[in-house]
Parts: C-alpha cells; structure tokens; sequence
C-alpha cells in the first residue's frame, strides 16, 4: 500500500444502540476519520467516547447504523474474506484456552491466514520463546497480554487494531509491548491503538484523534495538540487561609502575566502558561493580596493530558481505567 493512501477512511460515522424498553443510546454521532498508511494512529477519549465501538466497526464486528467505512481499501460486506487476511486484532479482553501450550495457541491462530509469519519468530519477537511449552493457566497477566498481541502479529497484518493493549500491565511489560508496536511500523505496517494512558499516546503514536460524545474534538500530533493549548508548562498549586469554604475561583488567576489557561482540580488549581519565572512572582504577589497561602507548587512541561482534560474537561482516573468498557 502506497504511504499516500488511507488505511482506514470513516465518514460520518453513526451507531445507535436501542436497548429494549429503554432510549436509544447514541455511540457514535458523525465520527470522522482518515488514518494514514504507515502511521500509528491513536484514539483517546474518556469513558463512553465511542472509541471501543469505533474501532469494532472497523474490524467487522459490529455494523454501523450509518455512514462510509472504508478498511484498506476495501469494505466489509463486500470484502470479507481479503480483509480477515490483512487485519489483526488484538481486543481489550482476549479469552484463550487455558489448557492449550503457547506455541499451540499460536500456530492454532497461524492456521487462520494463508500467509504469516513463523510462530516461533513472533515468540521470540514478543519475549515469549521461552515460554512455548507452557500453558496458558501458567502465564503472567503481562505474558498472557504479548501472546494476545502475538495472535494478533502471527499473520503478518497490513493494519492491526490493538484496543488498550497495556492496561495493567507492569511498566516492563508496558516497554516490550511499544518495542513491538515500533517494530511493526518500522516495516511499513498502520497500526491503530486505543488507549488511556497520555504517555503511551505521545510516545508511539504519529496522530491522535480525541474522542468525546461520539466524534472526534481534535486531531493531529501530539506535538501539534498540546502546542495548540498555548503554553509550554503548567503549574499546579494549592492554598491555604484556614477556611476550607473560602477557597477562590480559578478566575482570579486568569490574567496573571503569560497565562494561557486556568482552572481548578480536585485539590487545587491548574495553570497553563508561556513563562513560569515571569507568572510565579505574580501569583504570589496575588495571593498575598487575597489572604491567602501556598501550601504546594510544582511546575513541568504541558502533556497530552493537559490537552486531553482542557478539551474534555475531564481526566482518566485509575477508576476508569478499571471499568472501561467502551
């Protein structure tokens, strides 16, 4: 595939679920989408965003109410069969035998496609080879998360989906798995990757698309979306004054020099700024000016996450990380 094409083109993209007796739910309501081939396309977006559907409808497992999709060139209903053979799928809860082998497993899933890959290679590749006799009711929970990826890389795919593929996994596995996500676009391959985590997003993916409500809110690089925020760092701090019920508004902070952006967080407050040296001396000199106190202060560079809780208005919480389904 020329790296000019698209791998995945969605326009106007629309699911409505109608569960009985109850409202029709909207997942998806116009979603836009045109992922480059070649590239390591990202999807945030909090609970309920319409990621997991997106990408079900994009590797045929559910069927879109309305709208254009367009896989490789190809659509589903009409190209079945060629497309199963140039896709892997790598889902959020992947269910395999547990009295089945590793290598088992694998050439069981190798036998799916014409062509692929040597299963042996793909363990070696995923720091599985020495673990190819063992059953699967032995593994780790990150070792049974690289043989789901490996099922997913066993037949060579042009496009792999793989949804939050690193959730809960130790950092160490987290690591193996972007190595091999790497890997596999250094060859020329699209890979499509949902997930929560912001440092995930910005270190291996080339575009992210931000999903909320069922479309997409912001699209391009993460280098691009948080230079769009407007400043380089962000501030976070607390105050005291001995009156819990006295706590300011984000408001009075707004006009301090070189701020971008400002708002409260759950025990304290957020600035977005262009020069800390030049906003530091002047939120201090206003809190003085409003009897109050810093009780902590730290700076750092603005991340993806800034950009994804300035655009959502949300942030990813280890308790939605627990209950993602969608």
């Amino acid at each position: 595939m020329n790296s000019e094409q698209s791998a995945i083109l969605c326009r106007d993209l629309r699911k409505r679920y109608q569960p009985r007796g109850q409202a029709p739910v909207d997942a998806l309501v116009g979603l836009e989408l045109d992922v480059r081939a070649g590239e390591c396309f990202g999807m945030l977006g909090p609970n309920g965003a319409g990621k997991t559907t997106t990408v079900e409808i994009l590797e045929g497992l559910l069927s879109p109410t309305s709208g254009e999709v367009e896989v490789l060139g190809m659509h589903w209903g009409a190209d079945d069969d060629r497309l199963r053979q140039q896709i892997g799928v790598s889902l959020q809860e992947t269910n395999l035998t547990d009295k089945l082998t590793v290598l088992e497993t694998l050439r069981l899933f190798r036998s799916f496609y014409h062509q692929g890959c040597e299963p042996g290679d793909v363990l070696d590749a995923v720091a599985l080879g020495e673990k190819r006799t063992a059953r699967l009711d032995t593994l780790s929970g990150g070792q049974k998360q690289r043989l789901a990826v490996a099922c997913a890389l066993v037949g060579e795919p042009e496009l792999l989906f793989l949804d939050e593929p690193t959730t809960g996994l130790d950092p160490q596995s987290r690591r193996d798995l972007w190595d091999i996500i790497r890997r596999h676009g250094a060859r020329g391959r699209t890979t499509l990757i949902t997930t929560h985590y912001m440092d995930e997003a910005e270190r291996l993916c080339d575009r992210v698309a931000v999903v909320d409500h069922g479309r997409v809110i912001a699209l391009g690089s993460p280098t691009e979306l948080i230079r769009r925020l407007g400043g380089e760092h962000v501030i976070e701090f607390a105050v005291s004054n001995g009156r819990a019920d006295a706590q300011p508004s984000a408001g009075i902070f707004a006009d301090l020099p070189s701020v971008r952006d400002s708002r409260g967080d759950s025990d304290g407050f957020i600035l977005t700024v262009g020069a800390p040296h030049e906003c530091i001396p002047a939120l201090v000199h206003r809190l003085s000016g409003n009897g109050l106190e810093l009780s902590r202060l730290t700076t750092r560079h603005v991340s993806l996450e800034d950009v994804f809780v300035h655009l959502t208005g949300r942030r990813l919480t280890d308790e939605e990380l627990a209950d993602s389904k969608r």
